[in-house]
């Protein structure tokens, strides 16, 4: 069971770890580095995307993970109520809400902020509406990547406590 435990904590490492690097690498880079903020975003919509793809399948692998491990593990002992299945449960609510906002920001926020991209590259310059409601959707995005990354900071703790 040790590769399946290896296996669990890698999900939760690449999910958390792929939210940091875009947030504090990546973004601020491609906006300084790249000639024009069209180009920037362009970067920023697909990596994004595939932040957003890989935290759906890393909280997937997470939680069939862990299960399977808490499920053996109960055979082993034959026992099915302990003091540690309440940070079990708290570690599963955490991912399926982590995995509930990225769908979220994936599905519903990052389709608009692309669709509200293209309106504006075929306007002849950014109205300050198109500016309103870019700002309104980049504060939801930022707000849902925020709290999968701080709901992950706490599954990566009750995590570590449970394997002490």
């Amino acid at each position: 069971m040790s590769w399946l435990r290896a296996l669990m904590l890698l999900a939760l490492v690449t999910w958390i770890g792929g939210i940091i690097f875009f947030s504090f690498v990546l973004a601020p880079t491609v906006f300084t580095v790249l000639p024009t903020t069209k180009l920037a975003g362009d970067v920023v919509s697909v990596s994004l995307s595939r932040l957003h793809w890989m935290g759906l399948v890393s909280g997937l692998v997470f939680l069939l993970s862990s299960i399977i491990i808490q499920t053996s593990g109960q055979k082993q002992t034959g026992s099915r109520a302990s003091g540690g299945n309440r940070s079990l449960l708290a570690t599963h609510a955490l991912v399926l809400v982590m995995l509930a906002l990225t769908w979220i920001s994936h599905s519903v926020i990052t389709p608009k902020i692309r669709d509200l991209r293209i309106e504006m590259a075929s306007a002849q310059g950014i109205s300050t509406e198109h500016r309103s409601q870019f700002d309104h959707l980049h504060a939801w995005s930022t707000r849902a990547e925020g709290s999968v990354f701080f709901c992950g900071l706490v599954v990566v703790v009750l995590t570590a406590r449970r394997f002490d």
